[in-house]
């Protein structure tokens, strides 16, 4: 087909197209972008936790009076738990996985805060505290009874000579090397032996730590006057045990109370929410924008036929069949597309560029480009064929009657 009769169509209506060819390109850089982060959100949520929250639960317990006991109570508390029928194990915790509460630090290399450190979250628990959490051991040792330190009301900073870290805490504080044994050093230039590394798992979230960076201390928390209980369950009785467990404890002592307990699937849903919620937004908008778009197409193309009829039929009537004016539309959309697109893809790359250097996001994958430049190809085409169709149904006759 020679195109120089499309390009002159083009130019005679140019304002039409112009405004079609920017809302491709706003389209082509909203849905690469957008997909991009749907995928970057899904791929997050879909993160192994590397914990059984499938069928853990924890409690948290608070004393009502100041002169409230936390350790005879976590430790009643905890004998209770490990007695129910259907328990795997109990261990009292300073912080619940895949929360946001807790508290988090860092580890120097040496001391007096130099050299090398990294930010992991802290987790205290007991000798039983890897058996609860499912955290496999994959070098050193576990917590021994005697290991274990019980913390009194108000004594918020103890020592811990010994610690058990995630791979991700080993291998952020010695990369490419065995972390197992070494010497790192708290705020307090005080020396902590690395006895054990487990596989990860994700412990307390936000506040600035790697989710998979924890680091286990040999504690039994009770400063604040209050503490939580892990329990992890046979498969499928979490909720039922986590009932009974509720009933019981509340009853069993007045002198604290139950703050909440849910199951650990409960915290995994509530730290998926922001990014569920966020793509199914994204989704929502870029469907919304690319039906605008789609209407816009279709509405410039129909107006093209309502307003070149004359044409059309002398077209026919000079010889051009039905599937040479098709053509003929086809092609003027797609030389409008074709711009939207270029124009687009700069803005998405320049979109993209900038969402990372002002959110950290990772740099846009091309591969969303490619694949949203041919989804708009497609669409494009698609919104543009009935139009030309009804074009192509132009008699003849309509040349002669019109001149």
């Amino acid at each position: 087909m020679n195109i120089r009769p499309v390009v002159s169509a083009l130019l005679r209506n140019r304002v039409g197209a112009i405004l079609v060819a920017l809302e491709v390109a706003i389209a082509l850089a909203v849905l690469v972008n957008a997909a991009f982060i749907v995928g970057q959100r899904i791929a997050k949520i879909a993160e192994p936790t590397g914990l059984d929250q499938q069928d853990m639960f924890a409690i948290a317990m608070a004393g009502t009076t100041t002169d409230f006991d936390a350790q005879s109570s976590a430790r009643d508390d905890i004998a209770y738990l490990r007695s129910m029928h259907g328990v795997v194990s109990a261990a009292p915790a300073g912080t619940i996985p895949l929360t946001g509460d807790g508290s988090n630090g860092e580890l120097y290399l040496e001391p007096d805060q130099r050299g090398g450190s990294a930010v992991g979250s802290w987790l205290a628990t007991d000798e039983q505290g890897l058996r609860t959490l499912g955290a496999t051991l994959i070098a050193g040792r576990n917590f021994r009874a005697s290991e274990i330190r019980h913390l009194a009301r108000g004594d918020i900073d103890q020592a811990v000579p010994e610690v058990i870290v995630t791979q991700s805490m080993a291998h952020a504080l010695f990369p490419g090397r065995n972390a197992l044994g070494q010497v790192v050093y708290d705020r307090q230039n005080r020396p902590i032996t690395i006895i054990g590394i487990v596989r990860d798992f994700v412990g307390q979230v936000g506040f600035g730590s790697p989710p998979y960076n924890v680091v286990i201390l040999p504690q039994v928390p009770g400063a604040y006057g209050s503490y939580f209980c892990l329990v992890r369950t046979e498969p499928g009785r979490a909720e039922a045990i986590l009932h009974l467990a509720e009933r019981h404890l509340a009853a069993s002592n007045a002198t604290r109370v139950i703050f909440f307990a849910h199951t650990l699937d409960y915290y995994k849903a509530q730290l998926d929410s922001d990014d569920r919620n966020m793509a199914i937004f994204l989704v929502v908008v870029t469907a919304l924008i690319l039906a605008i778009t789609c209407l816009g197409i279709f509405g410039l193309t129909t107006f093209n036929v309502s307003t070149r009829t004359k044409q059309i039929g002398t077209m026919r009537a000079v010889g051009a069949r039905k599937r040479d004016v098709v053509s003929h539309f086809l092609l003027e959309n797609a030389i409008i597309v074709g711009l939207g697109v270029l124009i687009g893809c700069t803005l998405a790359l320049g979109v993209g560029y900038w969402l990372s250097m002002e959110y950290g996001l990772p740099r846009l994958d091309l591969y969303f480009l490619a694949i949203g430049v041919l989804i708009l190809a497609v669409i494009g085409q698609l919104a543009a064929w009935q139009p030309a169709r009804r074009a192509a149904s132009v008699p003849p006759s309509v040349a002669t009657r019109t001149v």
